[in-house]
């Protein structure tokens, strides 16, 4: 007996689109699989994400539960016809999904907005300072699996360096630029690649100083990936057990709120090149 393939973080997301629609629009399953003429079955099939949906089908669907944002309904309809077989395929059966889902995530992502604690941003890591990192994972993994998430951690950077890059805006707390991941010589390359990274047109750095005191979201990692509308942002969280994914209309707009405090609080990105540079040079 073959084994489905597990469906796409992207798949997944419509599907959960498709079943905030129908219950917002007040329909059971039973009432609008009836409408639809399908299947109770299948239609629960469809919002489980075990089974692909075309684009008619979704602006029928957004029509029949009354939706007028055409602008929403078409970005599902690209999200089911894109390509969704990317380069984080590779890595299926080496590494933990939800790294696969945050990576096809953020390369459909139209911005990137971060926040960090007690790392660099995944993104603007060096390969030593992720292999340090990763080598610090538990379980311990083997040396074969620490190259395997560096590898794919390095990848995802291109969302950085691609012909059209996308916007990144990160906070860094000033702990995470202070830790010596590494030791003194990886610790100082990886802020000397931190202050290049920051110079680029299209990316924000700032550092959130330790005279700041107590802030919104202190002792967690976020990332924010914006998606083409809105309403399909993902807000996704670092917890040891791995990377978990947001997407209730509510939680968006809080941890939207929160990186705009976080970000008016922190450093300028002047004044945070100035702090990086003067940290580097006492190591």
């Amino acid at each position: 007996m073959t084994t489905r393939p597990a469906p796409s973080a992207r798949r997944t997301r419509v599907a959960t689109e498709l079943r905030k629609l129908r219950e917002r629009a007040g329909m059971t399953t039973t009432e609008a699989a009836r409408r639809l003429g399908t299947s109770t079955g299948q239609l629960s099939n469809v919002e489980s994400a075990r089974f692909g949906v075309s684009p008619d089908r979704i602006r029928a669907m957004a029509s029949m539960y009354c939706c007028a944002d055409q602008d929403y309904v078409e970005a599902l309809v690209r999200m089911t016809t894109a390509r969704s077989h990317g380069w984080w395929e590779a890595y299926r059966e080496v590494l933990p999904s939800g790294l696969l889902d945050l990576a096809e995530l953020e390369y459909h992502s139209t911005a990137v907005r971060t926040a960090y604690t007690t790392h660099m941003p995944g993104l603007l890591q060096t390969p030593d300072h992720a292999r340090e990192i990763f080598r610090h994972v538990l379980p311990a993994p083997t040396p074969p699996e620490v190259e395997h998430r560096v590898s794919h951690r390095i990848q995802r950077q291109d969302l950085i360096y691609r012909a059209q890059p996308i916007t990144y805006r990160t906070v860094v707390h000033e702990a995470a630029v202070r830790i010596q991941v590494g030791g003194p010589r990886v610790a100082r390359a990886q802020l000397q690649h931190l202050l290049a990274m920051s110079e680029r047109d299209h990316v924000t750095v700032q550092v959130l100083p330790f005279g700041v005191g107590a802030f919104p979201g202190s002792g967690q990692s976020i990332n924010y990936l914006h998606g083409p509308v809105p309403q399909l942002d993902t807000a996704q969280l670092d917890q040891f057990h791995g990377p978990v994914f947001l997407d209730a209309e509510a939680l968006l707009e809080m941890y939207r709120h929160l990186l705009d405090v976080v970000e008016s609080t922190a450093l300028s990105p002047e004044k945070t090149r100035d702090l990086i540079h003067a940290i580097s040079q006492d190591m």
